[in-house]
């Protein structure tokens, strides 16, 4: 096995961890954003009302993108796979 390789399969694995994370982080701040507004302008400072709402966002595109997210993860594993068995060789 050469650094590159190595290097490649490290690059390939943190864009796979960073491609399945954003849609659901993506939500989360997007929510927390919305959330952290709303209390500006109403002035309310409450530091436990963002919870709820960001966990149910977060479900929420979980259940939206896990079809895609599941997909990604097993053309990601096939790829895993079949480099291990060129290295094998």
């Amino acid at each position: 096995m050469t650094p590159e390789l190595v290097v490649q399969l490290a690059r390939r694995s943190f864009e796979a961890t960073l491609m399945l994370a954003a849609p659901l982080l993506i939500a989360s701040l997007l929510i927390g954003l919305l959330i952290s507004v709303f209390q500006a302008v109403t002035s309310i400072n409450e530091a436990t009302l963002a919870f709820a709402p960001k966990i149910i966002a977060v479900m929420v595109a979980m259940i939206i993108f896990f079809p895609w997210m599941m997909s990604y993860m097993s053309d990601f594993t096939r790829e895993i796979y079949s480099f291990i068995a060129t290295m094998r060789r």
